[in-house]
């Protein structure tokens, strides 16, 4: 009996034991397959505006932003952004300066390695994301219910992509971002602004 038990002790270890180093295995499996990475830019920004819909009275506001985005499972992730972008004169004198944030979801598609038979490596990435948030202006002119006033806030919505090439497996470019940008600052007609955004500039690469 006493042998028995003893075996049957061994027994019950040595499967706690390859059960443990399984899922161990799992566990560091699921996390190479999952890797996180953090991607940073830095860009000049130039935004084509108009005045109000149907009239257009187009501009080009200009200015720069950084965005940031974490990247976890599969491509998808998080993105923010901010910006800021000013145009002179656009209408008798008066100025626009503008300051938009938002966040939301990022799908990025990544192009690591060496290709067979290629010298250099691939290194670029592909994104597309869709963000919400605010825009305020500021300095300039915006109508309100019974006068003017010289700043606004309203709702924002970006959606667009770009692609990046990373010089290293840290530092790039971003060779474009193109967004399509939808304000809501008061303009004396709908209230309704459909501008389109370029973004180029530096980026930086983190993951793990």
């Amino acid at each position: 009996m006493r042998i028995s038990i003893r075996g049957m002790v061994l027994l019950v270890g040595a499967c706690i034991v390859a059960s443990s180093t399984a899922w161990a295995q799992q566990v560091q499996s699921a996390v190479r397959q999952t890797p996180v990475s953090i991607d940073l830019a830095v860009t000049y920004v130039p935004e084509r505006a108009q005045l109000a819909p149907g009239n257009c009275g187009c501009f080009w506001l200009q200015g720069g932003g950084v965005d940031a985005a974490v990247t976890w499972r599969k491509g998808l992730g998080l993105a923010s952004s901010f910006s800021g972008s000013h145009a002179t004169n656009v209408t008798s004198a008066v100025d626009v300066n503008k300051i938009s944030y938002s966040a939301g979801p990022r799908y990025t598609y990544s192009a690591w390695g060496r290709p067979d038979g290629a010298a250099t490596k691939l290194r670029y990435q592909f994104f597309v994301q869709g963000l919400i948030g605010g825009a305020h202006g500021f300095d300039s002119v915006y109508p309100a219910s019974s006068s003017t006033t010289s700043s606004a806030t309203a709702f924002a919505l970006e959606a667009g992509g770009g692609l990046n090439y990373y010089l290293t497996e840290k530092f790039g470019v971003r060779l474009f971002e193109v967004d399509y940008v939808r304000t809501a600052l008061p303009n004396n007609a709908d209230d309704v602004q459909n501008d389109l955004r370029l973004a180029f500039g530096v980026t930086y690469h983190h993951h793990r």
